[in-house]
């Protein structure tokens, strides 16, 4: 037992060698920073929300060849559109939180059947579910879906654009979009996946809801990150560095909004956020979590501000209570597979 938790720890400290992670950070930062100028000039930094999750498009792909790197990008800026409109819907209908916590799970499940069958890269639902869940929680009438589309789609356009003129420039020439990945064949491992999700998902938003009510939402993506990976002890890790990583980045964002920095501030904050965070999500999550952190805070701030200590003990509380039934889906879910193999 002692040697398994050693084992644990080990994963949990372990930085894994550099791999060219400034070139997803340039790219990255670029897709986030233009859309959230352009909007902050135009006076419209509440629907910054909306540019902002367009722009994780230009997180897929990382290490792909640039033919399936630019797919991915966009097939899955397309299902964060979705899942804001899905989101906004919801919040539009005017649906209680526990059924829109069951929108969001449903919505969960699929993109991560999706994921599982593009091989997309990062796997699963986790942006997805923040995208979907946090845009519910933002009032919103039937023309914010019409303004969702607009900054979505133009969000996710501009990140792809930056990748390929990023890949033009350093190859200095037009790149050849070829394919190497095809889609594979959805079995009993990414339905086992599907429901996991959906479960921890579902566990986690409810379990948010009843003990501190708003921001339900990330519980549902602590609950992801916690069912993330392809064995229970990778989960287990998983949910320890954002445990770990979102506690000590709810200081840095009690650090940056006690500075009361002005929103062109915030923005120029978040942009250096965003690089620093894709310099080592792919190393170790629980320092990519350390700036993770205070960007989503900033984000739901721009968009949408509230009371800051508020919205730094929720996003604690909420990612403790997800990352706790998550992890506890992953060991039932483990057991219940070892069961099943043993007959």
């Amino acid at each position: 037992m002692s040697a398994s938790r050693g084992r644990i720890w080990t994963g949990v400290i372990r930085v894994a060698p550099y791999d060219r992670d400034h070139t997803v950070a340039i790219r990255a930062a670029i897709s986030v920073g233009v859309p959230l100028l352009v909007l902050w000039a135009m006076g419209r930094l509440d629907l910054s929300i909306y540019a902002s999750f367009g722009a994780f498009a230009s997180l897929y792909g990382r290490t792909d060849p640039i033919g399936d790197r630019v797919r991915m990008q966009a097939a899955a800026g397309a299902v964060l559109v979705t899942a804001m409109l899905i989101g906004t819907a919801t919040s539009v209908a005017q649906l209680a939180a526990p059924w829109a916590i069951v929108v969001v799970s449903a919505v969960a499940s699929v993109v991560t059947l999706l994921a599982y069958s593009a091989q997309w890269h990062p796997p699963g639902a986790l942006f997805i579910v923040f995208a979907a869940g946090a845009t519910a929680s933002v009032p919103a009438d039937a023309t914010r879906l019409i303004d969702v589309l607009a900054v979505g789609l133009a969000a996710v356009v501009f990140s792809i654009l930056i990748t390929l003129v990023y890949e033009a420039v350093s190859a200095r020439g037009l790149p050849r979009l070829a394919r190497t990945k095809n889609c594979i064949a959805v079995g009993a491992v990414a339905t086992e996946m599907a429901v996991t999700v959906a479960v921890a998902t579902l566990l986690g938003g409810i379990a948010g809801l009843l003990l501190l009510d708003s921001h339900w939402y990330w519980a549902m993506v602590g609950a992801v990150a916690a069912v993330s990976g392809p064995h229970v002890k990778a989960r287990i890790i998983r949910g320890l560095q954002r445990l770990i990583g979102t506690a000590l980045g709810v200081l840095v964002a009690a650090a940056i909004l006690a500075l009361g920095v002005p929103p062109l501030g915030v923005i120029l904050i978040a942009v250096g956020l965003q690089a620093t965070a894709e310099l080592f999500v792919g190393r170790n999550y629980a320092i990519a979590m350390i700036f993770i952190t205070p960007l989503a805070l900033l984000m739901v701030q721009l968009a949408a501000p509230t009371t800051v200590g508020v919205l730094l003990s929720d996003r604690l509380g909420e990612t403790l209570i997800g990352i706790v039934a998550g992890t506890a889906v992953a060991v039932v879910s483990a057991f219940v597979r070892s069961r099943r193999a043993a007959r």
